[in-house]
């Protein structure tokens, strides 16, 4: 169902250019994706994964576009060239996030912001309502979106946000007019490079131990590979109901969070 669905469409894949986002990129390609634009504020990151999935896949794949997702501007370029580029828009994956409650104004303008843009941005190119043919949006959240976490309370609180914010937009009243499905997927602690920075970048400033807690409690945490996750996010394009939420953690099989209640 994934596979027949991706096939010869276009994505865009924000924060891609590394870790989770680098890991979808390259299994959507390998299972069938036309093509996709990388979106991320590395350029140097940005231009090595363009080398790598050139080297892998062939020429016309992929492009890269430098953004930083909180600025409006930026992020609806993206769009455009996407449009400019292959005439059209199937799939957008809004991955970029950070784990920084030291600087938390702007892990709120990435986390939140910018998850909200990338799907009305989505809903705009893509929607029905709007002259497009439908598709789907996948936000990249996390288990901390589903559970506390005393040393990370504003990362906690932005990944909750996330999956309400989807399961919201993720209802019948938005997908009858624009048929594109919002789905969400929450990995476990994933093996990336943002994660080893994450103890350093705690709110000190609220407890002044709050950086080694965070570290003992993400070490505790069962950890798997970003690859464990791109292969988890084909199985949401395949089986995801339009506003279900998935988990995939500690390495293990995919698993979908039931709601509790469903407004009619």
């Amino acid at each position: 169902m994934a596979a027949y669905y991706i096939k010869e469409r276009v994505a865009i894949v924000t924060g891609g250019a590394s870790g989770i986002g680098l890991s979808c990129v390259k299994e959507l390609l390998r299972i069938g994706l036309k093509a996709v634009t990388i979106a991320d504020v590395n350029e140097a990151k940005g231009q090595e994964a363009v080398k790598q999935i050139t080297d892998e896949f062939g020429e016309n794949r992929v492009i890269f576009i430098k953004t930083d997702v909180t600025k409006a501007d930026e992020f609806e370029a993206i769009f455009k060239k996407t449009l400019e580029t292959w005439n059209n828009i199937d799939l957008v994956i809004n991955n970029a996030g950070i784990m920084n409650d030291k600087q938390w104004e702007f892990e709120i303008a990435i986390n939140c912001n910018a998850v909200v843009r990338g799907t009305l941005l989505g809903m705009q190119y893509m929607g029905k309502d709007k002259g497009g043919k439908g598709g789907i949006i996948i936000n990249i959240a996390s288990i901390l979106g589903l559970q506390p976490l005393p040393s990370c309370p504003i990362h906690v609180a932005t990944k909750h946000f996330v999956i309400g914010f989807n399961r919201s937009v993720g209802m019948p009243y938005h997908y009858s007019r624009t048929g594109v499905k919002v789905l969400t997927l929450c990995p476990g602690i994933t093996d990336t490079p943002h994660l080893k920075e994450a103890s350093q970048n705690a709110i000190t400033s609220l407890a002044p131990d709050i950086g080694e807690l965070l570290a003992k409690e993400l070490q505790e945490l069962p950890s798997q590979p970003s690859d464990t996750v791109a292969k988890a996010l084909i199985t949401v394009i395949g089986k995801g109901d339009n506003g279900s939420v998935w988990v995939v953690e500690g390495n293990n099989p995919i698993y979908e969070i039931v709601r509790t209640f469903k407004p009619s």
